[in-house]
């Protein structure tokens, strides 16, 4: 025995709702899934991890090989920021040991090819005078201004923010 004509109707109508929806969710992971969403956020990781490095790199120097790290903080750095390190003496009875703790980006500009940064460091600080004890350890809060150039992304800017809260 048959249902009544009516009960075929509403579920016919039933799955081809059912089917439009399953349709309409393909489309849209499709369009989240698009070439431009992907190439942001390929880019968005590598100003990070680009950034997390150089903050580290400029964060750091080996007060023996003080002339090395100097060639080392331009490698990683752009305009004023480069230009104000190039006429940077670093010093040679210090070294210092950076390790970026977290970092974030809190700008993007694909287009423009700029980007901004926080991060948090903590820094190891030897001084060549000092002969027994353990490292003396700061933690910082920088901000970075980052730039896409031809040899990936630079540093432009590296301002210490202050600490808040208790």
């Amino acid at each position: 025995m048959r249902p009544p004509g009516g009960a075929d109707r509403r579920w016919w109508a039933a799955v081809a709702v059912a089917a439009l929806l399953c349709g309409g969710a393909a489309w849209s992971y499709a369009r989240a899934a698009g070439e431009a969403t992907r190439a942001y956020a390929e880019s968005r990781d590598t100003a990070l991890a680009a950034g997390r490095e150089h903050v580290a790199r400029l964060s750091s120097l080996d007060g023996r090989r003080a002339e090395e790290g100097l060639r080392t903080w331009l490698e990683v750095s752009a305009g004023e920021l480069r230009e104000e390190l190039e006429r940077t003496k670093p010093p040679a009875d210090v070294s210092a040991r950076a390790t970026v703790t977290d970092a974030a980006l809190t700008a993007l500009d694909d287009r423009a090819g700029t980007a901004r940064l926080i991060a948090t460091v903590r820094v190891e600080i030897t001084a060549a005078a000092r002969t027994a004890g353990p490292p003396a350890t700061d933690r910082k809060r920088l901000e970075a201004d980052l730039v896409r150039t031809g040899d990936g992304w630079k540093v432009t800017a590296l301002t210490a923010l202050p600490a808040t809260g208790t």
